[in-house]
Order: C-alpha cells, then structure tokens, then sequence
C-alpha cells in the first residue's frame, strides 16, 4: 500500500468551513488535520486501507468526522471487491468493516457508522453486485449528510443557551473539523454568533495534540468568531476572574447514565467550572450515545504513542529520553458534573438522557447481534 495521494485543492462547505471528508473522483478526500494550521492539504483514499491508516494517524479525528470517514471507507473498499454473488461480496465487505473498526476504540460513531453500513449490508441480499455497491456509497453519503443536519439542529437548540456578551470556554475542536460540516460545540458557538450575539471563545490548547490551539482558533477564525488561546492550566484562574461564562466541548461518546468521555482535560474543566458555579455542557449527536453501555467507567480509553508528550507537536524533545509517560486521550466526565446535554432534539439533563432517546437501546443490540452473529458465521467458515 502506498502513500496516500494528497492535493493542496481547497472546497468550501457552506460560507467558510471546508469541506473535512467528502467522495471525490471515485476516493475519500479527506482535511489532513495534522497539517493545520500550516497547511491546507487533502488526502485522496482509494483504497479502505488508507482511509484507516488516516483514522489511525488522526489526519481525520472527532468522533462525527470518523464515523462519516468510516462509513465512506466501507462504500470505497466495496467498490473494489471481485465478487459475482451475494455471499462473496458480503464476505469481504465485512471483513473491510472489522479492518476499520480497529482502527481508534474510544469514539462510539466509528462503530454506529460500521453497524450501520453492515445493516445496509444485510438489507441489501437480493440486490445485484453493482446494486450493493451503490447502495453501500449512496448509505455512506446519507450517513455524511444526516450529520451536518444534526449539527445544525443541535446548533439551534444550544445557540439559546448563549447570552451576548458572554464569554463561551471549549476544550480540544468539537467544531467543522471534527464532524461532517458545521460542528457540534463550536456548531452551538457558530448559531450563536450567526444569531447576531456578540460573543468571545476561549479555546484551551489541548494537549498534547493541541487540537485547540492549532483547529479550533484557526476553524474560528475562519468565520471571523473572537477567539484566544490559553494553555490547559489557565482555565481555572480565568473562572475565578469571572472573564468565563459557560463551557461547550464535545463528546467521543456518552453512556446510558449520562457519563460523557472527551478529549483528555475535560474531566479537568469540568470540575473547575463546578467550583466557580458555571454551567457546563456537552453537544453530541445520537450517534455518540451509547445507550447499550451503562457508565462511563466502561468504555475503553485509547492509550496514544508517549512521543506525542515528550515531543512538541511535530517538533523537538521536551522530555528526557526514556521517561515514563501516561498518554490517554479520552477522560471520562461523572454525568453530575454536567450542566445539559445538547443534542439534535433539544437540551436535556444527562439523567434523562436514556429516556428521550430510549429507542437506540434496543437498536444497537440489535446491531451488535448481528456484528456478533456475523463473526460467528466467518470463523465457522
């Protein structure tokens, strides 16, 4: 497999927001976010195997945004299958699904995209082998477009919760860049300002990847949104001057009792904002609910390479060779912490979450049976 082909070709999405993943030319074009803000770079996937190496090297990262990546993933490596019946085709499109779905174990959408196109998948028996394929691409497309829906729902629910003259603090990019288009927290941020109130954002740098200071400013300031930078260890000081009104970040995914895991700092913000008396809350589409796990304590936090805290980002050494080092990328936010979550169908307490959204339950075991039902089948071959 060779290197991924990439082309400095910019496309708009909306008024300024680039287009973060999209099916160009037969491939999965996708932002390499790893070159923000320096660059402007695209990645061409023609094949499923780079799109999970960019999954994996975070040139695509929040969870929308690999869901979506995924999805496409799925649709591109079918399109190059050989198969004459059903059984073949099926085979290997399922086998493609598992190469991907090992890719990141933290971020729930990677793997509600995967079930879903292996239902598509199911539904499909019958079809012809270019009939298959094509419903597999145009699923993949209805995945990408349903996101940038909820995000502007989800946008228009929290944009309420935005005063003008506020002050509004997120963590890591849960903004364009982390979901097919227009962002979950920075959505919220963007409906806001696009209302006409005038707002300031305070974005944490976000280590060790710095997905604050290097995407969030720059998707920021690409809509010309008031944005500043502040290292992770400021926000507590800024609370206690009263220059913070309210927290937005994202989430990687929510469990059934209201238990949100993020971005690696968030836990730390939303206990800072608890002792200062300032509301906190987390925008999430239902695709990051994961109604099947009970708590927070369940899901599996991704453990990333040591060098992305011993080195700058891209950069030089910062720490000693040979030094112990804990990298989790995800910490898990206690649902008492959590001020609402904001979702595509209205603001909720986190406690009435498996509630309002009672019906995922029986349809995420339903697809995991059927994931479980299909590896039975595969290793019985």
């Amino acid at each position: 497999m060779g290197p991924i082909p990439s082309s400095r070709e910019p496309r708009e999405l909306g008024r300024s927001m680039i287009a973060t993943v999209e099916w160009k030319d037969g491939a999965v074009r996708l932002l390499d976010q790893s070159l923000l803000p320096n660059e402007i770079r695209f990645l061409d996937c023609r094949d499923y195997g780079q799109v999970a190496t960019a999954i994996r090297e975070l040139k695509v990262r929040g969870a929308p945004a690999i869901g979506v990546t995924a999805a496409m993933g799925v649709a591109l490596g079918a399109q190059s299958i050989d198969a004459n019946d059903y059984e073949s085709l099926a085979k290997a499109v399922r086998a493609i699904g598992d190469h991907l779905a090992a890719t990141r174990p933290t971020a729930v959408n990677l793997f509600w995209a995967i079930s879903r196109m292996m239902q598509t998948l199911d539904q499909a028996r019958g079809k012809t082998v270019p009939e298959i394929k094509q419903i597999l691409l145009d699923e993949s497309q209805q995945i990408l477009e349903e996101d940038i829906a909820m995000n502007q729902a989800m946008g228009r629910h929290g944009s309420v919760l935005i005063k003008s003259g506020q002050t509004v603090l997120t963590h890591c990019n849960a903004g364009g860049l982390a979901t097919a288009g227009y962002g979950t927290a920075l959505g919220v941020i963007r409906a806001a300002w696009e209302s006409g109130k005038k707002i300031r954002v305070i974005a944490d740098e976000t280590r060790p990847v710095l997905q604050g200071a290097r995407l969030t400013a720059w998707e920021l300031m690409q809509d010309g949104i008031p944005v500043t930078v502040i290292t992770d260890s400021m926000a507590g000081t800024l609370m206690r001057q009263g220059k913070i009104h309210l927290c937005i970040v994202g989430a990687d995914r929510i469990a059934a009792n209201g238990d949100v895991v993020n971005k690696i700092g968030t836990y730390s913000v939303a206990v800072l904002a608890r002792a200062h008396g300032i509301p906190f809350y987390v925008a999430a589409p239902h695709s990051t609910i994961d109604l099947a796990t009970r708590s927070g304590a369940d899901i599996p936090i991704e453990q990333r390479d040591p060098s992305e805290v011993t080195t700058l980002y891209q950069g030089r050494r910062i720490a000693p060779e040979g030094v112990d080092v804990l990298n989790p990328a995800f910490d898990m936010t206690p649902a008492r912490y959590i001020t609402g979550i904001i979702t595509e169908r209205g603001v909720f307490k986190p406690s009435s979450l498996a509630q309002r959204y009672g019906e995922l339950v029986g349809q995420r075991r339903r697809l995991r049976r059927a994931s479980r039902g299909s590896d039975r089948k595969r290793r019985s071959r």
